[in-house]
């Protein structure tokens, strides 16, 4: 029973940490376009 709740527990925090990272790796995607944008006028 422990080792399911252990196994859960790993799969949540994995989880987590991949759609973190996908959305910090989109916001700085969408900052250096507004960059982009403020540079070009």
């Amino acid at each position: 029973m422990m080792k399911k709740i252990v196994t859960l527990f790993l799969l949540i925090a994995v989880g987590s940490t991949l759609v973190a990272c996908n959305t910090v790796h989109g916001f700085g995607k969408d900052i250096e376009h507004v960059g982009e944008k403020m540079q070009g006028k």
